[in-house]
């Protein structure tokens, strides 16, 4: 790649800049993030027609080269070649939403005025088209003195066009001769002559989201909207990835049983098969239910439908000392905590921002998912409700609305600790509703499950190996009438531990599966079926799976101890990896340290109401 092209794409958040990218490198991309700070980095590759290599590097969102945040920084030192790991880009694509010109072209004014190589992206054209936008895009490219090309990245159409573009080396100097009426005056000033000069309005209306925003912006109508589709999701996470967990169960169920057919020696058997295999099936199984909850939250995204939710529930969130602008960090903790708290960079004010990390941990993020889907399998029948409702799917939603209630009073404690008390304004712009980028989502949802299937190969590979050796040595004595576990470090650490964790309904065996949850949560359940597939009273644990032993009560678990367990993961700061962010994003360890403090706490205290008021009415 030393000869290849080296492009970067520029552009306004909500341009479409992304699924340009997408359409561009489809899954030839890699995501990382700039050395010394947390911002995402996304570099692909394609060839032109004329086969020569192009690296592609898609930079994040900005409405001006003046940065006011650390992502609008790295854009603004790329462009001005600052960043050494990037060097000196070969051109730049400018990439602007072509039914809201007059906002997204002063970017593209700076981009001029520095004497960048560019070429000008026109994209949406189907839809200005929609709404009776006529933009002349060769007296456009005159006036700007840079070439024109328009596109439709949802739908890969002007993708030949720009490619074409790229191929002609002349386009990568910008030429001001080329403007035949020379354009003077603020940038304002500019972009108001050029768009009464190549564009003519023939219907000023959104007619289609006029109408979306009657019923998602109303007052009433937009917030029963959210709650139905987020009722909706949660159902959706239970009920439509059973088939396929079946199927993976069953898959590693029959892996163990025929490696272990050929592994003669007992502790490399309990090695593969309890350690290895029973680990990482007892992960993967939940991948199903997390790639669901990640297609929605892509296609919310991609619809267009996410800034108004932030800007409808700006109000409610303010009463609690949060900003509409906390909405979106929040929801991508529903995913996973680290990229919400890193999404919060684009919140300005310093004590919105640091409240909004410090509650995102309690988001329902997918890591619990596995612990939930366990538990609830185990605990909760599957039946329905009122003919309709899935119970389980009510439970699960029920967690996460506990989570997203628990935040919302902890920022309410916080507000009264905040010197500042006044309001701040939310200003932030409204895309255009549209239909998601079916490649766009393919491509995150292949991401998502790359990401969770590596930290299964990992991290959670890592820690099944560790927790198999400290449940397996030192091995029990001649004549030992109790578990073999029972002898192991982890066993007498557990055994330490119970006296702890007895208010809670937790026995020593959830307390070993604790600690190395600590580094991820989805670990418990591999910890958990390890822990209990080592013990000699439970030699079936694995064939029958963990839920079902659970649930028939061998495992001696009541009702109480359940729903304790699940308490405690709505609130326990069972993951280095957020704690870690924090610390980056804050530069401060009393953060973590108060973060870290608050969770545990709040988690002991409900874990011990639940079980106790739990035992006095279910026993």
């Amino acid at each position: 790649m030393s000869d290849a092209l080296r492009i970067a794409l520029v552009g306004n958040p909500n341009c479409g800049k992304t699924s340009l990218f997408n359409h561009l490198t489809g899954t030839r991309q890699k995501v990382g993030n700039y050395a010394g700070v947390t911002v995402e980095r996304k570099v692909g590759q394609f060839s032109l027609p004329s086969a020569r290599a192009v690296r592609v590097l898609d930079l994040p969102g900005t409405y001006s080269l003046n940065a006011t945040s650390p992502d609008e920084a790295i854009t603004r030192d790329v462009v001005h070649g600052k960043i050494a790991e990037e060097g000196d880009q070969d051109a730049f694509l400018c990439v602007v939403d072509a039914t809201n010109l007059k906002l997204h072209l002063g970017l593209v004014l700076e981009m001029i005025e520095l004497g960048r190589p560019i070429l000008l992206v026109l994209n949406m054209m189907d839809e200005a088209r929609r709404r009776g936008m006529q933009i002349n895009t060769q007296k456009l490219s005159q006036r700007l003195g840079i070439p024109v090309v328009e596109t439709v990245a949802v739908r890969n159409a002007g993708i030949e066009n720009l490619m074409g573009a790229l191929d002609v080396e002349t386009f990568r100097t910008p030429n001001t001769e080329l403007s035949d009426v020379k354009i003077s005056g603020s940038n304002h000033e500019k972009i108001a002559q050029i768009l009464k000069d190549v564009v003519v309005f023939v219907d000023h209306e959104d007619k289609r989201s006029d109408f979306l925003d009657k019923i998602f912006l109303h007052p009433v109508f937009g917030l029963i909207s959210l709650a139905v589709m987020m009722f909706i999701i949660f159902q959706a996470v239970f009920a439509g990835a059973a088939p396929f967990m079946d199927g993976i169960e069953a898959a590693f169920g029959w892996l163990g049983e025929t490696v272990g057919e050929h592994i003669a020696h007992p502790l490399l058997n309990s090695l593969v098969v309890d350690g290895i295999i029973a680990g990482a099936g007892g992960v993967v199984v939940f991948l199903p239910q997390i790639l669901i909850l990640f297609f929605f939250i892509l296609v919310l995204e991609e619809s267009g439908y996410l800034p108004r939710a932030a800007f409808l529930l700006d109000k409610l969130m303010f009463k609690a000392g949060l900003s509409g602008r906390a909405f979106i960090p929040l929801l991508s903790s529903f995913a996973c905590a680290v990229p919400g708290i890193m999404a919060t960079r684009s919140i300005s004010d310093p004590r919105d921002r640091l409240t909004t990390i410090l509650v995102a941990p309690l988001m329902t993020c997918s890591a619990r998912l596995p612990v939930y889907a366990l538990l609830i399998s185990a605990f909760i029948p599957a039946k329905m409700v009122w003919g309709v409702f899935n119970l389980q799917g009510l439970v699960l939603f029920a967690l996460y609305m506990a989570g997203i209630v628990s935040a919302l009073i902890v920022a309410t404690v916080l507000k009264f600790f905040q010197k500042d008390k006044s309001q701040h304004a939310l200003l932030m712009e409204l895309p255009s509703y549209r239909f998601p980028d079916v490649k766009s989502v393919w491509i995150g949802l292949l991401d998502r499950a790359k990401i969770f299937l590596k930290r299964v190969g990992g991290i959670i590979f890592a820690l099944s190996v560790l927790l198999w050796f400290l449940c397996t040595f030192p091995q029990a004595p001649e004549g030992a009438v109790g578990p073999a576990i029972d002898y192991s470090f982890a066993g007498m650490l557990g055994h330490v531990m119970q006296p702890i964790f007895a208010p809670l309904g937790f026995n020593w065996q959830i307390c070993i599966a604790l600690i190395p949850a600590m580094a991820a949560r989805e670990v418990v359940v591999a910890a958990l079926g390890t822990v209990y597939a080592l013990s000699a009273a439970d030699d079936d644990a694995v064939a029958q799976g963990l839920s079902t032993l659970i649930s028939s009560g061998d495992l001696a678990w009541s009702l109480a101890t359940g729903l304790s367990l699940l308490v405690w993961f709505i609130y326990a700061p069972h993951c280095l990896a957020t704690l870690a962010t924090v610390k980056r994003e804050t530069g401060s360890f009393k953060t973590v340290t108060l973060m870290t403090i608050y969770l545990f706490g709040l988690a002991y205290l409900m874990s011990f109401l639940t079980y106790q008021i739990a035992s006095h009415y279910f026993g």
